[in-house]
């Protein structure tokens, strides 16, 4: 076991150095020229909500704040059966401001995806040629819109993943949040610069109606309640042979919120966790296995030295082969993120990390959770 695990490591180890590379070289999105659109340019961003009453004014603000000229972009939000004041809130901000807001009120009908759902009806009156999408707990920079605009522009992709972290951290339970999800995220990224699209997040993300529309939409996966982000990433790619991007720009970070609880951390990560179960891509079941695998093998290995001093030499071993070039990644990840306070944390999260994977590796593959106050599949 120890042999094998050793091996396990050493190939993680490696893998991160790799990461490191792969994210390095990801091109940084240049600034915006001003006036370098077209004048038929438009984007459309679509917000799924769900009780969003304490969030969705401030996220509104926001995107009234954008550089990015009005005429250039609408905002639809789609609110799926709020039992709270976000409808009320939405229309009251779309009679007192200028931004092209639109608001679709959702029945409280029984969908196996409802995000989904709201997602599609919201590009059913789209009329922008990109677009954009994100989550009404959000908050978003002022050049946020003017970098998609210009990135979409330059490279003329059909789908780019923008980068995604937590607000504010208050206490340790935010920060491992923050850090954890980074590596998410930078991972994300280098996966998708190698030319293997694995993962993205559905808050900061953007692509082609027209694309959308020549996959079929989310036909084949609207079934499964998660993966509206995913799914979607790997559909495109795979029918245009490419033409996807991360967007290396901090000016395009998303902040979002952390969870609050235990709980709800819990019913979040089992809710990712579900699209990645039923995952049938090669290299999505290749990283989750292998990261499983090499944070099972670090956790019996690190406690067999509670029992065997003969280990010492391993646990500093370990210490160095896989927490290292680890560090060396997340830190690279976290600076981009504009969290560099967080960077001495990281050490403390790698020890508790092994123990999190094992958990969640197991309990993701239950069916059923618990979202928006609703009960999935």
């Amino acid at each position: 076991m120890i042999i094998v695990g050793g091996v396990a490591v050493l190939m993680y180890a490696v893998a991160c150095i790799w990461l490191c590379m792969m994210w390095n070289r990801i091109r940084l999105q240049p600034s915006p020229k001003e006036n370098s659109l077209p004048l038929d340019f438009r984007l459309s961003v679509i917000i799924p909500v769900r009780n969003e009453a304490a969030n969705i004014h401030v996220l509104l603000s926001d995107l009234q704040g954008q550089c990015l000229a009005k005429k250039y972009f609408e905002v639809i939000v789609v609110d799926d059966a709020s039992t709270d004041r976000t409808a009320e809130i939405v229309e009251d901000f779309a009679a007192k401001n200028d931004l092209d807001l639109k608001l679709i009120k959702l029945t409280d009908k029984p969908v196996n995806a409802p995000k989904k759902r709201a997602i599609t009806e919201g590009l059913a009156i789209a009329t922008g040629q990109l677009i954009v999408t994100t989550d009404g707990d959000c908050r978003v920079g002022e050049r946020w819109l003017e970098v998609y605009a210009q990135t979409y522009i330059q490279t003329k992709a059909h789908f780019i993943s923008g980068p995604v972290t937590f607000v504010d951290e208050k206490n340790s339970f935010h920060v491992f949040q923050t850090i954890e999800f980074s590596s998410l995220i930078g991972t994300g990224g280098c996966l998708l610069e190698a030319g293997y699209p694995t993962m993205c997040n559905g808050a900061n993300l953007a692509y082609e109606k027209k694309a959308f529309e020549t996959v079929g939409g989310y036909s084949g996966v609207d079934q499964i309640a998660s993966g509206d982000d995913e799914f979607l990433l790997q559909k495109i790619n795979q029918f245009y042979g490419g033409g996807v991007y991360f967007l290396k720009n901090q000016a395009a970070i998303v902040q979002t919120q952390p969870q609050e609880s235990w709980k709800a951390f819990y019913q979040q990560r089992i809710r990712w966790g579900s699209k990645w179960a039923v995952n049938k891509r090669v290299a999505t079941m290749v990283v989750a296995i292998f990261v499983f695998l090499v944070n099972t093998f670090t956790l019996l290995i690190l406690t067999s030295t509670l029992i065997d001093d003969f280990q010492d030499k391993l646990f500093n071993a370990i210490l160095i082969v896989k927490f290292l070039p680890e560090f060396l990644f997340l830190s690279l990840i976290i600076r981009f993120l504009k969290k560099n306070r967080l960077i001495p944390y990281i050490p403390l999260v790698q020890l508790f990390y092994p123990i999190y994977v094992l958990l969640f590796g197991i309990v993701s593959q239950r069916k059923g959770y618990e979202w928006k106050g609703r009960k999935l599949k």
